[in-house]
C-alpha cells in the first residue's frame, strides 16, 4: 500500500522525469475536478490529506528504498496541489503553476534545500511543499498584477 501511495499509483517507477509526470498528472486531475462543484474547502483538505499520507508512506518506503528515492513522487503531487490552491484554473494558470513549481522543486532555492535534509518523510515532503508555496505566491502576485 505504501509503495502504491508513494509512487502515486506507479508513476514513480518511471526512471527519469517521474516527478514531472506526477506534477502533470496532478494538473490534469485538478483541471478535470473543477467542474465537479466540490465545496471550496475540498482542495485544502485534499492537500492536507496528501501531505499526511505522503509523510507516512515516505517514512515506510525509505527503509527499503533509501532517503528520498526517485520513486517517491507523492511529494510532487502534494507540492503541485499547494501550488494550485486558490488559483483560478485554466490552461494558462496550470502551465504557469507547473513551470514555477518544477523550477523551485529542481533548483531548490530560498531554504528549500534545507528542508530536504530533514529526516524521513518530513524531509521528502516539506521541500516540495515549500516549492509549492513559493510557486503559489508568484501565481497570486501574477493574478493581482493581471499578468495571468
Amino acid at each position: 500500500m505504501h509503495k502504491l501511495i508513494a509512487t502515486a499509483l506507479g508513476i514513480g517507477y518511471i526512471p527519469k522525469g517521474g516527478g514531472t509526470v506526477a506534477s502533470i498528472a496532478c494538473c490534469a486531475l485538478w483541471y478535470l475536478a473543477q467542474p465537479a462543484g466540490y465545496p471550496a474547502f475540498a482542495p485544502v483538505l485534499i492537500a492536507i490529506a496528501l501531505t499526511g499520507i505522503g509523510i507516512w508512506s515516505a517514512n515506510v518506503v525509505e527503509e527499503e528504498w533509501g532517503k528520498d528515492s526517485y520513486r517517491v513522487v507523492i511529494d510532487e503531487i502534494a507540492g503541485m496541489c499547494l501550488t494550485l490552491l486558490f488559483i483560478p484554473i485554466n490552461e494558462k494558470s496550470l502551465l504557469a503553476g507547473l513551470v514555477l513549481f518544477r523550477l523551485f522543486d529542481i533548483a531548490k532555492p530560498f531554504g528549500i534545500r534545507k528542508l530536504e535534509k530533514l529526516s524521513g518523510g518530513w524531509g521528502v515532503m516539506l521541500d516540495d511543499l515549500l516549492a509549492g508555496l513559493y510557486a503559489n505566491l508568484l501565481l497570486q502576485a501574477a493574478l493581482a498584477l493581471r499578468i495571468l
